[in-house]
């Protein structure tokens, strides 16, 4: 049977359009009791969690380490906002993050969004494809050094302009050896959100659509092949006072069954959800209301829907 495991970014931080959003701050207390909660006896979970080099202090969530368990480890993401700095720094840091956390990491993500300029993406730094190259080869040699079984990545968000770069320039830059070293490549996605559905276009219809554009487009582009697994690296729905709770849990319902059926088709083997809880239920903006939970950790409908959906699905 098909590996598949969930996850789920548990921090009240995250990248909006005028820069990182910081939202109320986070019970650790309340956050394990949902981790607990979500994951099934027995099956994987995973946790996700950011770590920026420049500001090592600011990773989201704060201690992330505290929310391992048995049969929960991190996703952990080095983000890459460095500017003409030498790469030594940025290869350093990677070695000394595996040493620190390897045994508790499932996965490494290297570089986040780096194709991508919009909000929490590391394609705003100059030098981040090179740089992006050079984690992945850094990474994958120092897990072998070190035994460990870590899966070793990197995410990128969707693309249908032809015009676009980015995954040649990576294969051009990587060449067999990077490739060679990629354990995963994450899709960061969020239909409906961003760019509204058309009125005529089923919501897995466009789930589709997107998974084969990345999967038989863009990933081949960078001479990628289809036995190099996806992970479903972020994805949510947000609720606002125009975006009703129980159209979230709807949403939600559809991409993940969606995704999940569509598993053998595109190697798909991780879903993990953005995020736990709001930012801040009583702002308006969407960028606050990403949670299952409200900011005072009660649930919406959404919550309830991805549990059961974690615990039929978690293979």
């Amino acid at each position: 049977m098909h590996p598949f495991t969930f996850g789920i970014y548990p921090g009240s931080a995250l990248g909006a359009e005028d820069g990182l959003l910081i939202g109320l701050p986070d019970i650790p207390e309340r956050i394990q009791e949902a981790l607990n909660d979500l994951q099934p006896d027995g099956k994987s979970f995973r946790v996700r969690a950011y770590i920026d080099r420049d500001n090592v202090q600011g990773s989201t969530p704060q201690h992330f380490e505290q929310y391992i368990a048995p049969n929960r480890k991190l996703d952990l993401v080095l983000c890459y906002r460095a500017i003409d700095e030498p790469f030594e720094l940025w290869t350093d840091f990677i070695r000394r993050t595996i040493q620190q956390y390897g045994p508790n990491l499932a996965t490494l993500q290297i570089t986040e969004e780096a194709n991508s300029t919009g909000p929490g993406g590391d394609g705003i730094t100059p030098n981040v494809r090179a740089a992006l190259v050079a984690g992945v080869l850094a990474a994958k040699t120092e897990i072998q050094r070190l035994g460990l079984p870590i899966g070793v990545g990197f995410s990128a968000t969707i693309s249908f302009n032809p015009a676009d770069d980015f995954w040649t320039e990576l294969g051009q830059l990587g060449g067999q050896s990077f490739v060679n070293a990629l354990d995963y490549v994450a899709l960061d996605f969020f239909p409906d959100v961003f760019v509204p559905l058309q009125p005529n276009v089923q919501l897995s219809d466009a789930v589709r659509a997107v998974l084969h554009q990345f999967r038989h487009v863009n990933m081949l582009q960078a001479g990628i092949p289809a036995t190099v697994p996806m992970h479903i690296g972020e994805n949510g729905w947000p609720t606002s006072p125009t975006r009703p709770y129980t159209r979230q849990a709807e949403v939600l319902e559809t991409i993940i069954r969606t995704v999940y059926e569509q598993r053998e088709t595109y190697n798909i083997a991780c879903y993990e959800l953005f995020d736990l809880r709001d930012a801040n239920s009583s702002n308006p903006d969407i960028f606050y209301q990403f949670g299952l939970l409200r900011d005072d950790y009660s649930p919406k409908p959404a919550y309830g829907v991805f549990k059961e959906l974690v615990a039929e699905l978690s293979v």
